[in-house]
């Protein structure tokens, strides 16, 4: 009977400590993208790169229209005046320009992700800084993101708290 006793006592006591345990862990969540966006940092590294991507554009427009033009120079009648030499250079050319725009693009595509990365990078640390100092003034244990979880424990939205540290409206 003592040992029946002895079992309940300590699984009781085992509840009470683990229940303890839980009670005294806090559990916050946010939303970085949404915290990143709402950033002054984010509206001007936005602009800086939509500035990149439209001069990348520019750049593209050009090598297209000189091909356009080289192609529809090709198409012609004008062309019964070149000689069989004169006309596979001219599809070489235009073969060579098609060429260099597809790698252009290439290029622009790694030249633009790199850029946006260089432009977030500061702004990602200091949300992400900001998160970590209000988590560990406010006694948080675990602070998750929104966008990842579909079900999660109950725990508050920092959000608030982290504009307000950051001097964000």
């Amino acid at each position: 009977m003592k040992k029946i006793v002895s079992v309940i006592a300590v699984a009781f006591v085992s509840m009470l400590v683990a229940n303890h345990a839980q009670a005294q862990m806090k559990v916050g969540f946010i939303s970085l993208g949404e915290l990143i966006g709402s950033m002054p940092e984010s509206k001007k590294a936005d602009t800086a790169f939509n500035d990149y991507r439209v001069s990348l554009q520019q750049q593209l427009a050009e090598y297209q229209n000189e091909y356009y033009e080289q192609d529809s120079l090709l198409r012609t009648k004008d062309t019964l005046k070149f000689t069989k030499p004169q006309l596979e250079v001219k599809r070489r050319n235009l073969l060579d320009l098609q060429i260099k725009i597809q790698g252009f693009n290439d290029q622009a595509q790694q030249a633009m992700q790199q850029k946006q990365q260089e432009l977030l990078a500061p702004i990602q640390k200091k949300a992400l800084d900001a998160v970590q100092a209000v988590a560990k003034e406010n006694g948080y244990n675990y602070v998750m993101s929104k966008e990842a979880l579909y079900v999660s424990p109950p725990g508050d939205d920092l959000m608030a708290l982290v504009k307000r540290k950051l001097g964000v409206k």
